[in-house]
């Protein structure tokens, strides 16, 4: 049964992880929403279609020529995200007389493993980190990413012209991903982006009234699917997770936008969480080693994309 981590928040039985949970819904765009499937070990197997038997017309008295189909067996491992947070007794006792130091601490873990999380989505590569999971960046191939031009397309443009020849390219992102809608889908896109797509919409007077999704968070839709904000990394430097640093072309200042259908499971032919046990907690206490109270936060978690159509890319679009 798969489980978001929204619903899991409400159904949290200790303080202490339902404010983990609370801190990654409020913080991520991706873990508010993707249902995260429960799974047995540490990884998932799973059958693909490859091809799918013949069928013909028989005339009467007739027979069938007997075929099969074939599947390609996959399998998604789980990688383990976390980190331990510490404080010193001393600071425990003397500074948390506003707040309390070690939900601070918590908290600002948790936002980092979200922040690690919503890049890994995107652009996780294994070959780079053996210890992570792939993201769709890697994952997705042939028609599912589209070129939005040969030398990268505006936003916004010169015209209403240019505008209307972006808005296609959106629906044409969608297209590729048939039956997301606005209860399971999303369109992720670089802040600078999201702003002239709502630009682009006043020019040609359709609606940009900020809209609540199915999370009741409030961002501009399109077909009736908001348009999210991924943020950036938590580094100390930090960078866009959806970069204006692509080359299309000629272009090397372009971005992509990408739509992704969620889904609980292998019949929904989407983009699906994995965990063996969710988002865990523990309070070690204070530690032998040093006089500090220890909280340790681990997410075993991985994806897995079922569905060959469950997300696409539009590769190329230009901050103009």
């Amino acid at each position: 049964m798969a489980i978001t981590l929204t619903e899991a928040a409400k159904l949290s039985t200790t303080d202490l992880q339902k404010g983990v949970l609370e801190t990654f819904v409020q913080t991520s765009p991706v873990l508010d929403r993707i249902p995260m499937l429960e799974i047995e070990g540490n990884a998932y197997a799973y059958n693909s279609e490859a091809t799918l038997p013949g069928v013909e017309f028989r005339a009467v008295n007739g027979s069938y020529s007997e075929s099969t189909g074939t599947v390609n067996q996959k399998s998604e491992t789980l990688a383990i995200l976390g980190g331990d947070a510490d404080v010193d007794r001393f600071i425990q006792q003397t500074r948390s007389n506003l707040n309390d130091q070690r939900a601070t601490q918590t908290a600002m873990k948790v936002k980092a493993i979200s922040y690690k999380f919503q890049d890994t989505f995107i652009n996780g590569d294994s070959s780079t980190d053996a210890n992570s999971f792939d993201g769709l960046k890697k994952r997705l191939t042939g028609n599912q990413v589209i070129d939005a031009a040969t030398n990268g397309l505006p936003v916004v443009g010169s015209s209403n012209a240019d505008i209307h020849t972006f808005l296609d390219k959106l629906d044409e992102l969608l297209a590729a991903v048939p039956g997301i809608n606005g209860t399971n889908g999303a369109i992720y896109a670089n802040a600078k982006i999201i702003r002239k797509i709502a630009s682009a919409l006043r020019h040609v007077g359709l609606d940009t009234v900020l809209m609540e999704d199915i999370t009741g968070k409030r961002a501009i839709q399109w077909n009736g699917i908001p348009i999210l904000d991924l943020g950036t990394t938590a580094a100390a430097t930090p960078v866009d997770i959806l970069p204006l640093t692509e080359t299309q072309g000629t272009a090397t200042a372009s971005s992509s936008i990408y739509a992704v259908k969620f889904g609980a499971d292998e019949g929904d032919q989407a983009v699906t969480g994995l965990t063996n046990g969710g988002v865990q907690v523990e309070d070690l206490g204070q530690l032998q080693s040093k006089p500090a109270y220890r909280t340790r936060i681990e997410f075993y978690c991985g994806m897995a994309v079922f569905g060959g159509k469950a997300a696409a890319r539009l590769k190329g679009v230009l901050n103009g």
